[in-house]
């Protein structure tokens, strides 16, 4: 039997990073031998060529960057090659992981061919849209732009319960949703002394500090502020430890600016992007804890990266990525505070036998492999085509 061909359509993708890349990337890699996928996303303008080996077909529209924005707007409808890639596809389902261009690029897809549509809900595209124009109003109205091509979808996937709430109640999203948890390729590190002996000698770490991490895109939007700020009270309790932040992004040299300003220069190391896979592992491994006060995700694999080497997260009450966290169990919740924040951080340094519980409980709780969730997809997928294939035999 032929496989059912399957195109996924994301407005953003290699070589940039991103939860969201990486959610399409490891969904398309877990699912390709039983689905034939093809990815529809854009060039980006500003960076270099993409160079991981896709074991999927790529399709690429032209782009023009977005001022200072990380993302490009993508060009889908006046790309003239993607466009004849796209017709001659002949897909049997259209799914879409991004709301604007390359969703609209489906959606007409879709309804020309008459087949259904699956979106992905990643993002709060609410508080996106309000954080870059400060109004309320063109929030509003940018918002149901947003929300136009995902609500002529057939069905959508939440990344959580949270996301599937805010989806459902707030910005009222018309088709069913159903909850399907992200996941990582992450696999534990098979020796845990010498992963923590190559990152110690990386980065000039003593084998007796213990070690804090952030994972992901250097943006103001992930509250890295935050991060900083409560190092800042943590270091005048505390001083045995260092702060490795992962990743890069425009607003690097801001935050380590402000790493200078409030004097923990001695405490932050700012690895920049780190694409070794093995090494970022290592660095999982090494690190206690994992920093996540983000008020802007929706989830984040990156608790889950933590969690495949039993690293807990800190959280901050009431957050998407604090979703389905349980406080000491399988994770560490603060109020939205740099004192309290800090404090906790210090009670898990120090409070020895809650830690080595919550680091069990991460392992076996939290931790979650993409075939779990690829399994869950793949029968939404199925049954969605079937469906549709049974609807137009009863048209006829």
């Amino acid at each position: 039997m032929d496989k059912y061909k399957i195109g996924m359509f994301i407005d953003a993708f290699y070589p940039m990073v991103d939860g969201v890349i990486t959610v399409v990337d490891n969904l398309a890699r877990t699912l390709k031998d039983r689905l034939d996928i093809t990815v529809f996303t854009v060039k980006m303008s500003g960076e270099t060529e993409d160079t991981i080996e896709h074991p999927y077909k790529v399709v690429r529209s032209k782009s023009r960057p977005l001022g200072s924005l990380d993302y490009d707007l993508p060009m889908p409808f006046f790309d003239k090659k993607f466009k004849k890639e796209l017709k001659n596809s002949k897909l049997d389902l259209v799914y879409c992981h991004s709301p604007t261009y390359m969703a609209g690029a489906a959606i007409k897809y879709a309804k020309k061919h008459h087949i259904p549509a699956l979106c992905h809900l990643h993002s709060q595209y609410k508080r996106d849209i309000y954080n870059a124009t400060h109004s309320k109003l063109l929030t509003k109205i940018l918002l149901k732009t947003f929300l136009k091509n995902f609500n002529k979808c057939d069905f959508a996937i939440a990344v959580n319960e949270y996301t599937r709430d805010l989806f459902k109640n707030d910005y009222k999203l018309k088709p069913p949703i159903t909850v399907v948890h992200n996941a990582t390729d992450m696999t534990p590190v098979s020796d845990s002394e010498k992963a923590c002996k190559v990152v110690n000698e990386k980065f000039k770490l003593s084998p007796g500090e213990k070690i804090l991490l952030y994972v992901g895109r250097l943006n103001k939007l992930k509250n890295i502020d935050f991060i900083l700020e409560s190092l800042q009270v943590l270091k005048n309790d505390f001083q045995n430890f260092k702060m490795l932040i992962v990743g890069c992004g425009n607003d690097e040299e801001y935050f380590k600016k402000k790493a200078m300003e409030l004097g923990l220069e001695k405490f932050v190391i700012f690895t920049g992007k780190i694409t070794d896979k093995e090494l970022l592992k290592a660095i999982y491994a090494r690190s206690d804890l994992f920093l996540f006060p983000s008020k802007y995700d929706t989830d984040g694999i990156v608790k889950i990266e933590a969690a495949s080497q039993g690293t807990p997260t800190v959280f901050l009450d009431s957050t998407g990525a604090a979703s389905g966290i349980i406080d000491n169990e399988t994770g560490y919740i603060s109020k939205d505070d740099k004192n309290l924040y800090a404090k906790r951080i210090l009670d898990a340094l120090t409070d020895e036998e809650l830690y080595s519980k919550i680091s069990k409980n991460v392992r076996t709780g939290l931790y979650r492999t993409w075939d779990k969730s690829a399994d869950e997809i793949y029968n939404i997928i199925v049954t969605m085509i079937e469906q549709n294939k049974k609807a137009k035999e009863k048209q006829k």
